[in-house]
């Protein structure tokens, strides 16, 4: 998607360990136009899969999520990363470890939520290592449900997540996959 991958260049930013911080516009300081184009653009993507619900992990993915739901007119499930009291006991669950924060999540969703007649379309920010979604499509499985596909606002390419994730034959679309970030620049695979 041009529009995101533009809007990378001109505000994205590097750190070391190939992070590349995009919080001024996607996932801290949202940019609701920009994410309603991107949400149209998932929609143009999946419309012909009857979608019924999107699943996304806190925090990061939640906004992309419910933009992209009302294309959808579905509703957006969010797995939870901590144990909370209006959580009933009667939880999916599965362990997902964070590139970002270097640490492994026990998330999980509420039984109640996920149904097997479901047909659930993953939605995050970030695909690197592809641990989030490998849970997630985790917890659609264990519902019995129907993935549809996973979504990554960027894919970093040079990742093995994507790749792998493609290869056991999930449909993966990237709105934006960067394929090196060295020296400083950024570069996106040709799509």
């Amino acid at each position: 998607m041009k529009l995101l991958e533009e809007r990378i260049l001109k505000d994205g930013k590097i750190f070391p360990g190939n992070v590349l911080k995009v919080d001024s516009f996607l996932n801290h300081l949202i940019d609701v136009d920009l994410l309603n184009k991107m949400g149209e653009e998932i929609y143009r993507l999946f419309k012909d899969c009857g979608v019924t619900k999107i699943l996304t992990i806190e925090a990061s993915g939640i906004a992309i999520a419910i933009l992209t739901a009302q294309f959808f007119n579905c509703s957006v499930l969010f797995a939870k990363k901590s144990k909370t009291s209006n959580l009933s006991a009667d939880v999916y669950i599965t362990s997902v470890k964070s590139y970002t924060h270097n640490a492994t999540y026990r998330v999980q969703v509420a039984k109640s939520y996920l149904k097997k007649e479901d047909k659930v379309l993953i939605i995050d920010d970030f695909l690197a290592n592809g641990e989030a979604m490998r849970g997630l499509i985790d917890l659609i499985e264990q519902a019995g449900a129907t993935l549809v596909g996973c979504v990554a606002a960027v894919e970093k390419g040079f990742q093995k997540g994507g790749d792998d994730l493609r290869a056991k034959g999930v449909r993966v679309e990237s709105l934006a996959i960067v394929d090196s970030m060295e020296d400083g620049k950024i570069v996106f695979r040709k799509q």
